[in-house]
């Protein structure tokens, strides 16, 4: 499993629908996609319900890109990304993201 330059169960992608209804709805799509040969290889995508509470990631792990857009991965993995996402969505943009720390009070 990986995502971008990151491989290990870690890094892999999972959607977290919230019953069996929206579960088959994406395990169908990513076999239609699949069958498709959209991409190169499979969609290796989990979809499962949850079945454990879901507990946001560590102060330091919030708003990472943007509190630190020099940082190699940052700015090779993601600022390209974020740069095609400026320009797709230029009418929803904003130069001031909403920060995750904000919400959380910190």
């Amino acid at each position: 499993m990986a995502q971008g330059p990151d491989e290990g169960p870690q890094y892999r992608s999972e959607i977290f629908p919230q019953d069996e209804a929206q579960a088959k709805i994406a395990k169908d799509y990513i076999a239609q996609l699949n069958a498709a040969k959209v991409f190169k290889r499979p969609i290796v995508t989990k979809a499962e319900t949850m079945k454990a509470s879901f507990f946001p990631a560590e102060a330091y792990h919030q708003d990472y890109a943007t509190l630190h857009p020099y940082q190699p991965y940052i700015a090779i993995n993601d600022a390209p990304k974020v740069a095609n996402l400026k320009k797709v969505f230029a009418a929803e943009w904003r130069e001031k993201p909403v920060l995750v720390g904000e919400k959380m009070g910190e």
